[in-house]
């Protein structure tokens, strides 16, 4: 069994039991430093913040993820596309297609919870 980082009772509610956190309360929606977002659980990076874009849906969005850190999955209400961690599979929220918010029209909504954010050095 891997080593996981200890999760608080509400970060253990939606990475481990699927939940959601409330829209607009995540830490991460509206911050624009740049660095690299990675797993809560187990520290894989997911998203660089230059892939991160304002949606205006009340958590953080991306249009990319970190090339093999994300894994979709059909959700368990049949019509939405889950994304969990790659590596611990670990959830993280949805990814949704077709709404033109980007030019890679791709929108990642991920629970602040679910991540911790790494500053970019220098």
């Amino acid at each position: 069994m891997m080593n996981y980082n200890k999760l608080t009772p509400e970060e253990e509610y939606i990475i481990l039991h699927k939940g959601t956190e409330m829209p607009f309360t995540g830490v991460y929606t509206n911050l624009k430093d740049a660095g690299t977002y990675i797993c809560k659980r187990c520290n894989t990076p997911l998203y660089k913040s230059e892939d991160k874009f304002e949606s205006h849906c009340g958590w953080p969005s991306f249009d990319d993820e970190i090339p093999g850190a994300v894994k979709r999955v059909m959700d368990r209400d049949g019509r939405r596309v889950e994304i969990v961690c790659a590596n611990c599979e670990g959830h993280l929220g949805h990814v949704f297609e077709g709404e033109r918010f980007t030019a890679k029209n791709t929108r990642h909504c991920v629970n602040s919870l679910s991540m911790i954010f790494v500053p970019k050095e220098g």
